[in-house]
């Protein structure tokens, strides 16, 4: 599996083709659920000015809503990052869905807190 997976890489990247991130801002036709400030990864083709995303096609209903819920979760991650506290990291796990339940999610955000509690200037 390996194999075939580097082979893919290799062609692809030969042939101009990688994944790359963007700013879903001109994708968001395709993405409508998505805030324009997102970043998701896209297949690209690379050139001289850098890599420019290919046209996507329409996401359907059912992993629309995936995303969307995924994108908010991070969204509420990167607050509880960048604020601290408990309660944003509870709610941000909350959000994600495979966490989705206050018992769960109360259990992670005390495995987290203790497991990074060195790195978090908020929890001293």
């Amino acid at each position: 599996m390996a194999e075939y997976e580097a082979a893919l890489i290799k062609e692809r990247t030969l042939a101009g083709l990688t994944a790359a991130r963007a700013r879903t801002g001109g994708l968001t036709q395709r993405l409508p659920e998505l805030p324009d400030e997102a970043v998701i990864e896209v297949s690209a083709r690379v050139g001289s000015d850098g890599p420019v995303p290919l046209p996507t096609a329409p996401v359907p209903p059912e992993m629309a809503g995936l995303i969307g819920h995924v994108s908010g979760y991070e969204e509420l991650a990167l607050q509880a990052t960048l604020h601290g506290g408990r309660q944003r990291v509870h709610r941000a796990l909350l959000a994600h869905p495979l966490v989705a339940q206050h018992e769960k999610a109360d259990a992670l955000t005390d495995q987290l807190i203790a497991a990074g509690a060195q790195h978090l200037a908020w929890v001293q």
